[in-house]
């Protein structure tokens, strides 16, 4: 029974076996097609694409025994290639190319094929890897992998052309028909294995979140099978493949283009002949899986068939040397492209070959040396090295070059190889700034290479470790963690942890290290979060860790993605961290990644948000000087793009220059993510080496500051931070370069400023422009190059690639002319100062720049694509001599006429679909995607009627076309037209007939006065609404659209040059051209000046006179009609009675006041311009051919005595009478009044503005007030407009016509409520606006007005106003001390013993103060030891005593200036001050009952003493001088306190600091018990007369000990009992 099964098994089995099988003997004859189409999917735009036919015969010719594989033969018969381009447009045979490949596509191929799966592929060498591709892509359709189990199956991984890809299979037999279908897909985006290569993505993070919904990019293949059963397997009938890539930048669902390939094998018959394989021997060629061929070298923009590539390239740089020299060609990054393709088709032979020919052509060189790094692979490292060891190419030309191929060469191990010699080369090292490039390079190539092989090995990092572990120098530690930081490799990962504190390394490192090694962490984490993350948890977590570390183990931490349970531990901890600027920088990190939208980063968000639930709002209201990150991000997902701007700073003492910022741009586009940019720079030492003065080397004051301070218990100075800034600049994630400076590099600079190079180079500078020379620049650049290259299912590789080339040249010609002769001899800088000074300079800049994206088929035989085109250029030409004369105050500028270009400036872009092959260039086929249009009947550019635009400005009439904004009708003028009138105004109401699809427009703008006419013309045709394709972005990237301006001569005008002339000092009158003489009625009367004499003179009852002239006529009933003060109360907004403004200055000087004509005659001397002498004069002129003059003046006038000043803008033409007259009066430091007026005579238009000081209730405040009769209507429209954009501000309001008694008038108050709030008040006429502005930093109001310490000095009071607001204040009122932090405590001051308030804690030690309480009196001394002088502040009964050095200066003598001239006493108040901000104290100062210091911001940190150490740290405040952190204040004080060594001390002090030892039951066991920290206690032989309790920590030992141990003040605290400390002591005779 059990054979009879398996005998039925067996036969079933054998029934369904549909294996593909070809029949031995015999010739098997099948028809093939394929297509593949690029475009878009809707109808009615051009496509571009390429088929293929012929007939394929397929022969088995042997079989293998032993693997059972058979062999076939596979040949194309008659193969034709067709072009198409276009839409609905018929195929064109592509004859010459067919011809040209024929035989290698009519060369049999072999392979290997056993149950439907292709093995080997073998073929002669002459066919080359393209052909074969093609014979792939027809393997793949035979390629079929069938299980006859089951009907409905899916395969995870199966072999096809475009790699390993998950594959579904349906089986479906026809039993009536004896045929079976068969159905299988292949999800492209679903491979374990693709083959695809990307090229220049390198930098580019996969945003997998931002591909999770839509993604830019899909794929998918189809495979129907139409099979007849047959004995020995299925004979494929018919098989129908179609397969689909969708691209779009966008989301996908706004459109996407398609590449779209189509194959059809149809079975024709069977011949009983053989097919006879190619004579030549057949070789392994790989299996079905595509290959990259010669499309890797091939651009895709321009197809260039190559076959001599040492003559082409010489042939191409020729073209550019030629085309170029004086501007650029417009297909210049064209040609240049060409150049770098050739190239890389270069032997490194011929590249040595050009070299050698064209090295001393300088032009030639330039080109070679900007394609050279474009080459891309390891020759162009090969060449830098080896022309940099022979001194062929010189630094200037190696660093850009360098810098260039470290991100255009293929990262692969031989380059690499090549460029870890080339940056340990000797010639190298020995520059710094190559060596520097060089070493960060290598770790940029290093990070390439990973990123496309993410196996790549640890030996490509160890060199670099192995030089960081043999450093001797910091310097070289920091470099070789900047290069494993742009390796981001994660065997590095135990090497940087090494200089990290608390992991086995060395703890003694410099800050500077430690924070380079956390930094390196940043790019590791992008290939090992996890590793990283638990990493920068435990730097984060540590609090022994200096603050800096933390906070760069925070921002390290949310870059590694952590997840919700890490991010709420992270919150808990939050809750109690001691240390506040790690709790505010972590908090407002947090906080602003709460907003986070970008997809990458929505994880991150959520979890912040619960950690802020946690948190809650106890750090909310720190203030901007504690550090903090900032996180704001975009991202559209419509569009799929977005970016990111983070910014931390760093603050390690809440100072005003943050100790480190750093800002990075991280960048969302097509589905990938990117670290655009990024800038850091450290501050550190920077504000003190600006502020402070070295501090000289007194040995007498700086051995008693250092004798006073050794008397502390374990003192424990602090490092004085070195003047030091740091910067670096990272481009996409890389660091690119960096810079130090500090004493020596600035030393460094100084000397080679100053040193004999460069006076040589100066001098040889001179020279040249003396004796004139001309040079040509070019430089060229490949800023782009992004390509995908895919496989498809024809076997043609399909290529998404973006190009961006830059070209820019420039003439110049510069000649300098002297008068009198320079004496080059014995040349001074001072020569130039007495001559007269002419430079000519001929110039001609010019940029081109083109960027190309292309989706197609790209071989080197034959593209066909779908490209946009963009194009910018630009030139702007320019003859200009420029003279000098100092002496004379004399400065000008003149430009003669050169030819215009067509464009000054010119952008296009463009799409089509293109197809050319390389045997028949001239045939190539470039069809726009959108259809052509009907030509567009284009109307000339409408032009305003000029005389029309001067009236209603009240300027000259220059025409000025803004035809895109509707402006109403303006009357014609009611005067005939002059010579500079233009046609007649053309009716705005005729429009130019409008086609749908296109837009064209052109805006102009023209000035007679200059004759020049500048248009800006606007073209788009786009397919968005050139068809029914929906709102989509895609389709408005279809089209064209193009920009240009366009700078012109006005036909006409005869000008000769523009000049530009500056005139100053008492020769400033003579250069006058147009005489301006401004009347007395023009002036006085006029509602201006009477609203000045109303602010001068208070309660002046001023009449308006009248004016028989039309304009004074409508000012006088303006104005009169403001007079009624009811109405216009009613007719505008009244401030409430608390926020209206006070004066609270002193009215004008008395001689001003007596009499109205006396006001009258001191305007009439202060705003009329022929009552001085102008101080300036400034002449635009154009020079014309008949000497007519046209252009405009400006004169300025200076009344010092009066404080007053004046501007006139006036045209030069005498047939013009208008005029612009500015003019200013600061009759006191409390006001200032200005007049603008315009119109002829400046009497149509007048605006005045007053600003003032005053009083808000009691808070001081400033106004602004605008004040206007009328305004010209062209502005009035303008202001219109402006309010439909900004409805809330109703500035359209300000303009109405109102009621006469309606205020023309707008206000804004600034009200300063306190130091760090204000109060903005804005007033109009019909609104009042209100709105709080919080500062981070307090306003100095006291000190504005009140102290002004240094009188003669004003750059010595800026640094004391800077000083006085940054500083940190300590002070205290009796027994109530508040420390610079601003923490309250009672500070019960031991009697005649010193206790130090505040010091500096580094080991500069530039100043101490003590404060003393004598044993008489009670009375507290404050003693100041700064500089070399040592200051006492005695209190007595009735006043201060000072003393300097010992000797007493009465207060009558006072103020006191040190002769240094940077330390000062003065009394101030009651009390006594010393200043000296440059050392560090802004102010000291005491009174009877209070004392106060205050330390600089660069001081802050530094400081140490009871007033704590001025870092916002309240949380840390009782730090002892052992640097325990104690918890009680009482014990923090005493701390401080200098003790006494005997009772022989001069100080009369007769306290020492003891560690008490008590005897107690400590966990059921007597112990004994010694205090942690120093307790007051008298010294031997003395007894305590007044005692107070304090709180300290105490360290047990079971049994019992004599004497604490030596280190008990570094043992841990056990438990904490409270204890009497001594604060006056009573000593007998035996004290010794």
């Amino acid at each position: 029974m059990r054979v009879v099964v398996l005998a039925l098994t067996v036969a079933l089995v054998a029934c369904h076996n549909y294996d593909p099988n070809f029949p031995a003997g015999k010739t098997i004859a099948y028809k093939y097609e394929a297509v593949i189409m690029g475009g878009v999917p809707e109808e009615g735009l051009a496509k571009a694409g390429i088929a293929i036919t012929s007939i394929i015969h397929l022969a088995a010719i042997d079989e293998m025994k032993k693997t059972g594989r058979k062999h076939f033969l596979l040949k194309l018969v008659n193969p034709e290639l067709y072009e198409y381009a276009g839409d609905k447009v018929p195929f064109i045979p592509a004859s010459k190319l067919t011809a040209a490949l024929a035989a290698q596509l009519m060369t049999p191929i072999k392979f290997e094929y056993v149950n439907g799966l292709v093995g080997k592929v073998f073929a002669p060498a002459v066919v080359s890897a393209t052909v074969l591709n093609i014979f792939r892509g027809i393997l793949n359709v035979l390629h079929v992998n069938i299980k006859s189990t089951h009907n409905v199956y899916e395969l995870m991984e199966e072999d096809g052309v475009h790699g390993v890809c998950k594959t579904h299979y349906i089986i479906n037999e026809d039993t009536k028909a004896e045929r079976v279908h068969l159905t299988k897909t292949r999800d492209l985006n679903n491979c374990q294995r693709p083959i695809v290569k990307d090229i220049g993505l390198a930098y580019m993070d996969k945003c997998v979140e931002c591909q999770a919904i839509t993604k830019n990019m899909r794929g998918v293949v189809s495979y129907e099978y139409t099979m007849k059963p047959e004995a020995t397997g299925a004979l494929i009938m018919d098989a129908k493949v179609t397969e689909v890539h969708s691209f779009s930048p966008f989301n996908e669902m706004n459109g996407a283009a398609q590449m779209m390939a189509k194959q059809r094998l149809t079975f024709v018959g069977m011949e009983p002949m053989l097919l006879a394989p190619a004579v030549d021997e057949y070789i392994h060629r790989g299996s079905v899986f595509y290959e990259f061929a010669s499309e890797l070298h091939q651009t895709p923009i321009q197809l260039v068939k190559i076959t001599d590539p040492e003559r082409q390239a010489v042939e191409v740089l020729n073209h550019l040397v030629k085309y170029n020299m004086v501007q650029v060609h417009h297909d210049a990054p064209l040609k240049f492209v060409e150049l770098v393709q050739i190239m890389r088709e270069l032997k490194w032979a011929n590249i040595e070959a050009i070299w050698a020919q064209h090295k001393f052509r300088p032009v030639h060189r330039r080109w070679i040396l900007d394609a050279v790094p474009a080459i891309g692979t390891y020759m162009t490292l090969k060449f830098i090295e080896k022309k940099f060891q022979a001194d062929e190419i010189t630094l200037a030309e190696a660093f850009p070059a360098l810098l260039a191929s470290v991100h255009m060469v293929t990262a692969d191990p031989v380059s690499i190889q090549v460029y870890a010699m080339l940056a340990l080369s000797k010639k190298v090292q020995e520059q710094p700034i190559m060596r520097e490039a060089a070493m960060l390079g290598y770790g940029t190539m290093v990070a390439k290479y990973c990123a496309e092989i993410p196996t790549c090995s640890a030996e490509l990092v160890k060199p670099i470790i192995q030089i960081a572990a043999e450093a001797s120098n910091i310097e070289e530690v920091v470099l070789m963690l900047k290069v494993l930081a742009n390796a981001g490799h994660p065997a590095s990962l135990k090497a940087i942890t090494k200089l990290l504190p608390g992991f086995g390394g060395d703890a003694n490192l410099p800050q500077r290290v430690q924070v380079e090694a956390v930094l390196a962490l940043r790019n590791i984490a992008k290939r090992a979060p996890a590793l990283v993350q638990d990493l920068a948890v435990q730097i984060f977590m540590d609090r022994a860790h200096h603050a800096e570390l933390r906070m760069l183990a925070c921002v390290v931490l949310f870059e590694t993605r952590p997840p919700v349970g890490l991010v709420s531990a992270i919150a808990n901890i939050l809750r109690s961290e001691p240390n506040l600027q790690v709790a505010s920088f972590t908090y407002s990190h947090m906080k602003s990644l709460t907003r986070a939208t970008a997809p990458d980063f929505v994880k991150v968000a959520a979890a912040c948000n619960v950690g802020m639930r946690i948190i809650g709002h106890q750090l909310s209201r720190l203030s901007f000087r504690f550090s903090r990150a900032i996180y704001v991000d975009r991202y559209y997902n419509p569009l799929t793009m977005g970016a990111a701007a983070s910014a931390f700073y760093i603050n390690e003492a809440a100072s005003i220059l943050p100790k480190a910022v750093v800002a990075k741009v991280r960048t969302y586009l097509i589905g990938a993510a990117t670290d655009a940019v990024e800038v850091g720079v450290r501050t550190e030492g920077i504000q003190e080496a600006l502020l402070k003065v070295p501090v000289s080397a007194d040995a007498d004051n700086l051995t008693k500051m250092r004798r006073a301070i050794k008397a502390l218990t374990n003192w424990r100075s602090s490092h004085a931070s070195a003047p030091l800034a740091l910067m670096y600049v990272k481009i996409f994630g890389q660091e690119i370069a960096f810079a130090s400076l500090d004493k020596s590099a600035v030393e460094q600079i100084i000397h080679l400023a100053t040193g004999p190079a460069a006076r040589e180079f100066g001098m040889g500078a001179l020279r040249a422009l003396i004796a004139g020379f001309t040079r040509h620049f070019t430089k060229a650049l490949l800023v782009a190059e992004v390509r995908r290259i895919l496989p498809t299912a024809v076997g043609l590789p399909m290529e998404l690639s973006l190009y961006t080339v830059a070209v820019a040249a420039a003439s110049v010609h510069v000649k300098a002319t002297m008068r009198p002769l320079l004496n080059l001899d014995n040349f001074h800088i001072s020569q130039l100062l007495t001559s007269d000074i002419t430079v000519e300079a001929d110039l001609q800049p010019s940029v081109a720049v083109h960027t190309f994206a292309v989706m197609g088929v790209n071989t080197a035989f034959i593209q066909a694509a779908l490209m946009a085109r963009a194009k910018v250029n630009m030139i702007v030409p320019a003859n200009i001599a420029v003279m000098l004369d100092i002496a004379k105050g004399n400065f000008k500028i003149a430009a003669d006429p050169v030819p215009a270009p067509e464009h000054i400036a010119a952008a296009s872009y463009e799409t089509f679909a293109v197809v050319r092959n390389s045997e028949d260039a001239p045939a190539e086929i470039l069809v726009p995607m959108i259809p052509a249009a009907a030509p567009l009947s284009r109307a000339p550019p409408v032009f305003l009627y000029p005389l029309a635009v001067s009236r209603s400005l009240g300027v000259s009439s220059e025409v000025i076309d803004f035809s895109h904004i509707h402006i109403p009708h303006i009357p014609p003028p009611v005067h005939p037209p002059t010579h500079h009138d233009h046609p007649p105004i053309i009716d705005r109401s005729i429009k130019p007939p409008i086609i749908k699809g296109i837009f064209e427009e052109s805006f102009c703008a023209q000035s007679m006065t200059f004759g020049l006419k500048a248009c800006l013309e606007l073209f788009s045709e786009s397919a968005d609404f050139a068809g029914d394709f929906g709102d989509f972005a895609l389709y408005k990237l279809i089209g064209k659209h193009s920009a240009a301006v366009v700078v012109k001569a006005v036909e006409g005008e005869d000008i000769e040059r523009l000049e530009m002339e500056v005139q100053v000092g008492a020769k400033a009158a003579a250069k006058i051209i147009k005489k301006i003489n401004l009347s007395d009625e023009d002036l006085v009367g006029t509602p201006v000046v009477n609203k000045l004499k109303k602010i001068l003179i208070p309660g002046l009852n001023v009449t308006m006179t009248s004016s028989s002239s039309s304009s004074s006529s409508r000012i006088s009933a303006s104005s009169s009609s403001s007079s009624s003060s009811s109405s216009s109360r009613r007719s505008t907004v009244a401030l409430p009675k608390h926020q209206r403004f006070q004066k609270n200055y002193p009215p004008a000087p008395a001689p001003a006041r007596s009499s109205a004509s006396s006001l009258q005659a001191m305007y009439k001397k202060q705003f009329l311009a022929n009552a001085y002498d102008p101080v300036m004069t400034v002449i635009f002129r154009a020079v014309r051919t008949d000497h007519r003059m046209q252009g405009y003046q400006i004169i300025a006038y200076l009344d010092k005595p009066n404080h007053a000043w004046k501007f006139v803008l006036a045209p030069l033409s005498p047939a013009e009478q208008w005029k612009i007259c500015a003019t200013g009066i600061m009759p006191s430091l409390h006001l200032l009044t200005a007049k603008l007026s315009w119109g002829v005579r400046c009497g149509e238009f007048d605006t005045t503005i007053t600003a003032e000081t005053g009083l808000v209730g009691p808070n001081a405040a400033f106004r602004v007030r605008v004040n206007w009769i009328d305004l010209p209507r062209a502005l009035k429209h303008y202001i219109r407009i402006l309010s439909k954009y900004a409805p809330a501000l109703d500035v359209a309001g300000l303009i109405e016509e109102k009621a006469e008694n309606t205020k023309k008038q707008v206000s804004a108050t600034i009200v300063a409520t306190s130091g760090k709030s204000l109060n903005l008040i804005v007033k109009t006429p019909k609104r009042l606006f209100e709105k709080t502005i919080t500062l981070p930093y307090a306003l100095p109001l006291d000190e504005l007005t009140g102290l002004k310490p240094f009188e003669d000095n004003i750059v010595e009071k800026v640094q004391y106003l800077l000083a006085k607001e940054t500083a940190a204040q300590c002070s205290m009122v009796r027994d109530t001390l508040t420390t610079f932090n601003n923490k309250t405590y009672t500070n019960q001051t031991p009697v005649s013993c010193y206790q130090v308030l505040a010091q500096d804690c580094t080991e500069e030690m530039k100043f101490m103060v003590l404060l003393k309480q004598d044993n008489v009196l009670a009375h507290k001394h404050i003693n100041v030891k700064i500089a070399d002088i040592d200051v006492d502040l005695i209190r007595t009964e009735s006043n201060i005593l000072v003393k300097v050095n010992g000797l007493e200066i009465p207060i009558g003598n006072l103020p006191y200036q040190h002769p240094a001239g940077a330390i000062h006493i003065k009394k101030r108040g009651e009390g006594v001050t010393i200043l000296a901000p440059m050392y560090g104290l802004p102010e000291v100062y005491c009174d009877m009952d209070t004392w106060m210091i205050q330390v600089v911001d660069w001081m802050k940190g530094q400081t140490c003493g009871v007033c704590g150490k001025a870092d916002g740290e309240v949380r840390q405040e009782y730090r002892t001088p052992s640097g325990r952190l104690t918890k009680n204040s009482v014990s923090y004080a005493h701390s401080w306190v200098l003790p006494a060594e005997s009772c022989a001390d001069t100080t009369e002090c007769r306290m020492r600091h003891e560690s008490v030892t008590m005897e107690m039951v400590v966990r059921d066991q007597m112990s004994t018990c010694y205090s942690v920290e120093p307790v007051l206690r008298c010294l031997p032989g003395c007894t305590p007369i007044r005692t107070t309790p304090v709180t300290v920590g105490f360290s047990c030992t079971d049994g019992k000990m004599h004497h604490p141990p030596t280190d008990v003040y570094e043992k841990s605290e056990d438990l904490r009992e409270t204890i009497d400390a001594h604060v006056a002591c009573s000593c007998s005779a035996q004290c010794a």
